[in-house]
């Protein structure tokens, strides 16, 4: 199989049918590709959430990205973000100052979302060459405020907030600091790396909440998977403009260095809303100091629309996410 996200074809086949429906009634959010969190309900008018974000690589960040992503998708279901349990493997060759790196990193976030780390395990195994590290975030929601992607429906807005790409530019700049150096001015990469505060979006995702009927993160496959996975759990079809996403020039430019398309490149911290009112919701949004827009409608029917200019194509099936082929490359390089 391909790096990455399972296709939908291969998830329908060999996940969907094999599993166990018995006790899908204590559940709220049914499994399915485009699904990051799963509900329970505890106790009248309560729920309980959780969502996982896996991420691997050779720099110490990787807890930022894990929870960012977790507590981000977490949200978009219209859930509390209550604390993170997190399970560390290594390799053999790792030594101890990059786990502790690692974790103070990603207490530091922790610390400043105000929730706690509820569960750590580590562990070095031979079996890996990278680290690599699974986040589970922990919240609770009111009944009423469960955000699913299945009650999308035709005729809504779909706004973006965030910045596409982000994510997995900054992972690459991380990763690659020094070799970047050589091509970038210093300056150029602070500036990149002070972008890091976009990846958490709890802010604008409450203020949308009073407005989406849905919500998802971009997650792997980039703004262009995403867009995909949300049509098809919510059974629409869509229209969208590319030029109306917005893209940092700091990830167009390191992007454009190792020939990575951000459309189809991880974006923690970057937002799909679907809702009644678009334009009112980007108004909020962009009060609240976050960058919103209007990428086109959802519509009935299962043509997904995109345009970029005077260009017009139907959305493909997702493709590998850019960031995940960049990795498939490095290691084949290096070893």
């Amino acid at each position: 199989m391909k790096p990455g996200k399972l296709s939908q074809t291969v998830w329908n086949r060999s996940v969907q049918k094999q599993l166990n429906r018995d006790q899908e009634h204590a559940f709220l959010l049914h499994p399915s590709k485009a699904e990051m969190c799963t509900a329970m309900r505890p106790g009248p008018g309560r729920l309980s959430l959780t969502a996982s974000a896996s991420v691997f690589g050779q720099a110490p960040s990787l807890g930022v990205y894990a929870v960012a992503s977790a507590v981000n998708d977490l949200a978009a279901r219209g859930a509390q973000p209550m604390g993170i349990t997190a399970q560390i493997t290594l390799p053999a060759e790792a030594e101890e100052p990059f786990l502790k790196e690692l974790l103070r990193q990603m207490e530091g976030l922790c610390r400043r979302l105000d929730i706690s780390i509820a569960g750590i395990q580590a562990e070095v195994s031979p079996a890996v060459t990278q680290a690599m590290l699974q986040v589970t975030a922990l919240g609770q929601a009111k009944e009423d405020g469960l955000l699913r992607l299945a009650d999308a429906a035709p005729g809504q807005d779909i706004v973006l907030c965030g910045y596409i790409g982000l994510e997995g530019m900054l992972r690459i700049l991380d990763e690659c600091r020094g070799e970047l150096g050589r091509r970038f001015a210093p300056g150029f990469l602070r500036q990149a790396k002070a972008l890091e505060d976009r990846l958490i979006q709890l802010e604008a995702i409450r203020i949308a909440s009073g407005f989406a009927t849905a919500m998802q993160q971009v997650g792997s496959g980039g703004i262009l998977g995403t867009l995909w996975e949300v049509a098809e759990a919510a059974h629409v079809g869509l229209a969208a403009d590319l030029k109306k996403m917005s893209i940092r020039q700091e990830t167009v430019e390191i992007c454009e260095y190792y020939h990575l398309n951000p459309y189809q490149m991880t974006s923690a911290g970057c937002i799909l809303m679907i809702t009644e009112h678009g334009e009112r919701l980007v108004q909020a949004l962009n009060r609240g100091g976050a960058r919103a827009g209007v990428l086109g409608v959802t519509t009935a029917g299962n043509a997904r629309v995109v345009t970029s200019g005077e260009e017009r194509r139907f959305l493909d099936r997702p493709a590998p996410d850019e960031l995940m082929r960049w990795w498939t490359k490095r290691l084949s390089e290096t070893g």
